[in-house]
């Protein structure tokens, strides 16, 4: 990791850049330029995430205390997180603009993991966690991976084996069809000559459509199938398995997805998309490198 100081430089540099050239398009706005401008308020969310910063007020605070000679005019912090929420489609199209400089994996993974945005003791029936549509708002899900229940949502991304690096995302339902999610994700961008997935996405239906597409789905075996089951693919399916796991920790756990502090959908999704173009950074970053 750069030095802070470098990291912020960096950071902006990038952003400014994809601004100017248009590779990241944000609407006008009425009213005078803002004295902090979009490159920076972008900069200084994409580095709070990398850094690993759960606080927006307290890395505000922590910028204004020791890197007030970079950004001379910062915003109260809840000006911030209005313009921040306004921006979420800047982190989003900056993720692409990102992701589109390393060619995309013959095989990739896919895999959901859960968004909790209320303790499950404190659902009292109807609440402002609601998305656009009529099908998307927060509900309860099973978190298979800690064995207990959850309200909120379900993070779904589809990711290359080898970088690691993001190609698609979604916030979806908390009870939904995996097979469904991974159908959708995957017509984003060209089939994969390969697909691994966990025992959630299982299916003959689905595994016959991607088939179609030119695309082969492997997944755990159950237990009746393990000792049928070549050890040699066994072997490469447990070890590569790991690797969406480990990118999930890094935008739970690292950059702070988990304890994401949002209020309503609408500033999930903007935690979300920044985490997310974060991570894709980092890992374009050591991708190249």
């Amino acid at each position: 990791m750069l030095p802070t100081e470098d990291l912020f430089v960096y950071v902006y540099v990038l952003v400014d850049d994809a601004i100017s050239a248009r590779a990241v398009a944000i609407a006008a706005r009425p009213g005078p330029p803002p004295a902090c401008s979009d490159a920076e308020l972008l900069t200084i969310a994409l580095v709070r995430h990398l850094l690993g910063r759960r606080s927006e007020a307290g890395f505000l605070a922590e910028v204004a205390r020791d890197w007030a000679h970079l950004f001379p005019q910062l915003p109260h912090q809840s000006q911030a997180n209005r313009r921040i929420r306004w921006l979420w489609g800047a982190f989003e199209q900056l993720r692409a603009m990102l992701a589109a400089r390393l060619p995309a994996d013959d095989c990739q993974q896919v895999d959901t993991t859960a968004v909790p945005v209320k303790h499950t003791s404190r659902v009292r029936g109807a609440d402002g966690w609601t998305g656009p549509g009529n099908d998307l708002a927060a509900r309860f899900g099973r978190d298979a991976a800690h064995a207990e229940w959850f309200y909120g949502f379900r993070l779904a991304i589809k990711a290359d084996l080898g970088s690691r690096v993001i190609r698609t995302w979604a916030i979806v339902p908390a009870a939904v069809n995996e097979r469904q999610v991974a159908g959708d994700l995957l017509q984003a961008g060209p089939p994969p000559r390969d697909l691994l997935a966990d025992k959630g996405f299982n299916g003959t239906a689905f595994a016959a459509q991607q088939a179609a597409r030119g695309t082969a789905v492997l997944v755990p075996p159950a237990k009746n199938q393990r000792a049928s089951t070549p050890t040699i693919l066994l072997k490469v399916i447990a070890q590569w398995r790991n690797r969406i796991e480990a990118s999930f920790a890094e935008i739970t756990d690292l950059m702070g997805l988990a304890r994401h502090g949002a209020h309503t959908f609408w500033g999930l999704l903007t935690r979300t998309a920044a985490t997310i173009a974060a991570h894709t950074l980092m890992r374009v970053c050591l991708a190249v490198a």
